[in-house]
């Protein structure tokens, strides 16, 4: 089935639109490196004739251990977005933690992001809807998919109908995802577009302890088994290093891994929609 097309500047999602990319490192970490990251990922997207959002967090609020590295802070985090959107010209999405972050983010974000551990925060989406931007609901990975439902009804009583619901995976025992893919063409009938998240899928939350695991090699795999299932968007977190990154470095992808992944999941998605 078609969903609704959403619009974020100029580029489209849904209604039969080519797939769209959303990618980025999981965290700013250095302005320089974050810069650089968003304009390797938007060449990669441009030769393969992609549309590319940049995604990146200005905190991690919900990390497994008070040791773990959030990020620069909603200050400084968004001034750095700020500046990669006016240099590159493409849209910016990030999430939110609290009504509080919504008022400042809201100026430069072109989506709003609301983390799959806070997707029921009746507060928190109401006040996300009443931007009016686009507002991207991560499924929490305790919910099954007909229960985005009422997530849904939350935002359109908000008088907004700018909506993205992206699957990220759903609790499986101790230390462990599972990507359930029916799971897509469910929440599809909602209407709404529907992004898959084939890097969170392969989380492995808790399991160092003080940090999460992850299995990058089922990224790609999963990713063209996402499109397969008639997704309108991948979401990816791409990192120049990311064995060296401060946040997910388990199950990021590299440059490398992004070149040889899009041509093949664009192919797929062109079948798919034919």
């Amino acid at each position: 089935m078609l969903t609704k097309e959403i619009k974020i500047g100029k580029v489209k999602i849904g209604r039969g639109n080519p797939l769209v990319l959303i990618a980025g490192p999981c965290v700013i970490e250095k302005k320089r490196d974050c810069l650089q990251t968003a304009e390797r990922i938007k060449e990669i997207c441009q030769k393969n004739d992609i549309s590319f959002v940049f995604k990146s967090s200005y905190d991690k609020a919900n990390r497994s251990s008070i040791n773990s590295y959030r990020g620069p802070g909603i200050k400084q985090g968004i001034e750095i977005l700020s500046e990669i959107k006016q240099k590159l010209d493409i849209p910016i999405l990030s999430d939110v933690h609290s009504v509080a972050q919504i008022s400042y983010a809201k100026e430069v974000l072109d989506i709003i992001q609301i983390p799959a551990l806070l997707c029921r925060q009746t507060d928190l989406l109401l006040a996300a809807g009443k931007t009016g931007k686009a507002v991207n609901i991560k499924k929490g990975q305790f919910l099954s998919p007909y229960d985005v439902l009422n997530i849904i009804k939350k935002i359109e009583s908000s008088g907004n109908e700018n909506i993205l619901i992206t699957e990220r995976g759903t609790s499986f025992g101790y230390h462990n995802l599972v990507s359930d893919l029916r799971s897509l063409p469910i929440m599809r009938e909602f209407t709404y577009p529907v992004i898959y998240d084939a890097t969170h899928s392969v989380q492995l939350p808790g399991m160092q302890g003080e940090s999460s695991g992850g299995e990058r090699r089922f990224v790609s795999g999963l990713a063209r088994a996402g499109v397969a299932m008639g997704c309108d968007g991948l979401f990816l977190e791409v990192h120049p290093q990311p064995d060296q990154a401060l946040c997910d470095a388990l199950n990021m992808i590299d440059f490398v891994e992004l070149k040889k992944l899009l041509p093949i999941v664009k192919k797929i998605d062109k079948i798919v929609k034919e």
